[in-house]
C-alpha cells in the first residue's frame, strides 16, 4: 500500500509545504505571509485557522483530496525536551503548543494544524525530531556555573536525518554507529551521535561552538561581561545582536557565503580571512567533540545550507580528515526528513513515540 503524506513546516512568514507518496515528493511549495497578513494577529498562535486554509487550499489546487492521505507530519515546535524520534501529535502536545508553555514560535502552528486536519480526516499526526531534542548525558549538561546548565538546542531533524542517510551509504543500522554531524547553516550545530543518540552537542541557538553567519559562537566570558556594561544594551538587544547580527555577518556585512567567496576569489583578503576563520573554528569543533567519542568515529558528516560551498567543505576536509572519512550531505532537507520519519513509522521500521510532556 502507498502512503500518502502532507508535510507542514510553517515558518514566521512562509509555510512551506509538500505532499509525498512514500519517500518520493510529489507536490512541493513555499507559502509566502505578508506583514499586512499576519499583522491582524495577536499572537503567533491566533494565526491558526488562517494558515490552515490556504493549505487546504493549495492542496485543492494541486488536484490532491483531503481524504486521499494516509498521514500527516509538522515540524515540531518548542516543547519539553525529549529523545529523538517520531512522535504521535497528542492532545497533551496540542495543549502546551497552544498555550505556549515552552516558548511561542511559528513552528508551533505545525503541530495544531496537523492535529486539527488529522482528526477530522481520522488519520495520524506526527512531529518529527523538534528542536528540542534532548539526548545529552549527564555530563555534558554541566558548566562551571552551577546556576548555568547547557540544554540541548540544535539542528535536530537535520542531524537525525543527515546520520540515517550517512548510515545508509555505510550499510550499517544508525544505532550501531559512532557519527560526528555538523549542520552547517546560518547557525552551526556539531554532534557527537553515539549509537543512535546525540549524547553531545553546542547550542546553536543561543551561540556556543564556533562562530557562524549569523551568530558570535562562544566568547571569552569577561570579553562579553565588559561588553554588557560598557555599551549599556538591553538583555533584548544583546541576544539579537549575538545570536543574529554577528559572525559573518557582522565581520562582512554578509551572511551569503557565495557572495564571500566570491570577494575571496577576487582578491579580498579581509573575506579570505573571516572564511578561513569560519573553517578552523568549526573543523576545532569537530576535534573537540571528537574526543566524546574518544576517537572511535565511523564518519563525519557535513550538511546544511553551507555544505553546498566546496571552498568551506574543502577547508574543512584539511583539518578532520584524520579523525574519519567524510560524507558531505548539503542542505537542510527538512521537508524530506518530516516526510520519512513519517514513512518509517508508517512502514514498521520504527514506532511512534507518545509525547508526555515531562522533559527528558
Amino acid at each position: 500500500m502507498e502512503n500518502l503524506i502532507l508535510v507542514i513546516n510553517p515558518g514566521s512568514t512562509s509555510t512551506k509545504l509538500a505532499v509525498y507518496k512514500d519517500n518520493r515528493p510529489l507536490h512541493t511549495t513555499s507559502l509566502h505571509h505578508t506583514n499586512d497578513e499576519l499583522g491582524q494577529f495577536g499572537e503567533v498562535v491566533d494565526q491558526r485557522v488562517f494558515r490552515e486554509k490556504l493549505i487546504v487550499a493549495w492542496l485543492k489546487d494541486q488536484g490532491v483530496e483531503l481524504n486521499s492521505l494516509t498521514a500527516i507530519v509538522a515540524r515540531g515546535g518548542l516543547l519539553a525536551p525529549m529523545v529523538g524520534g517520531t512522535y504521535y501529535v497528542n492532545e497533551l502536545m496540542v495543549a502546551q503548543l497552544e498555550q505556549g508553555v515552552y516558548g511561542k514560535h511559528a513552528a508551533n502552528l505545525a503541530g495544531l494544524i496537523a492535529f486539527d486536519l488529522s482528526k477530522a480526516l481520522g488519520i495520524p499526526a506526527f512531529i518529527v525530531d523538534p528542536v528540542v531534542v534532548d539526548e545529552l548525558i549527564p555530563v555534558a549538561r554541566f558548566s562551571g556555573c552551577p546556576a548555568v546548565e547547557r540544554r540541548s538546542v540544535f539542528h535536530a531533524l537535520n542531524h537525525k536525518a543527515g546520520a540515517q542517510k550517512a548510515a545508509k551509504l555505510l550499510e550499517r543500522p544508525y544505532n550501531e554507529l559512532n557519527l560526528i554531524v555538523a549542520h552547517l547553516g546560518g547557525g552551526i550545530s556539531v554532534g557527537a551521535h553515539r549509537r543512535g543518540q546525540v549524547i553531545d552537542v553546542n547550542n546553536a541557538l543561543t551561540g556556543e561552538g564556533p562562530f557562524s553567519p549569523e551568530r558570535t559562537g562562544s566568547v571569552p566570558t569577561v570579553g562579553l561581561i565588559n561588553f554588557f556594561f560598557d555599551h549599556g544594551y538591553s538583555k533584548a538587544d544583546l541576544i539579537r545582536k549575538y545570536v543574529g547580527k554577528s559572525g559573518l555577518v557582522s565581520h562582512l556585512g554578509t551572511n551569503d557565503l557565495r557572495l564571500i567567496v566570491q570577494r575571496m576569489k577576487a582578491g579580498d583578503e579581509q573575506a579570505h580571512f573571516y572564511f578561513m576563520a569560519m573553517a578552523y573554528q568549526i573543523s576545532k569543533e569537530i576535534g573537540r567533540i571528537s574526543a566524546v567519542l574518544r576517537g572511535i568515529v565511523d564518519a563525519i558528516v557535513l550538511t546544511g545550507g553551507l555544505a553546498y560551498s566546496g571552498e568551506l567543505v574543502h577547508e574543512i576536509k584539511q583539518y578532520v580528515e584524520f579523525i574519519a572519512p567524510l560524507i558531505v550531505l548539503p542542505g537542510e532537507n527538512e521537508l524530506e526528513a518530516l516526510a520519512l520519519g513519517a514513512l518509517r513509522v508508517l512502514t514498521g521500521q520504527e514506532v511512534a513515540r507518545e509525547y508526555v510532556g515531562e522533559g527528558r
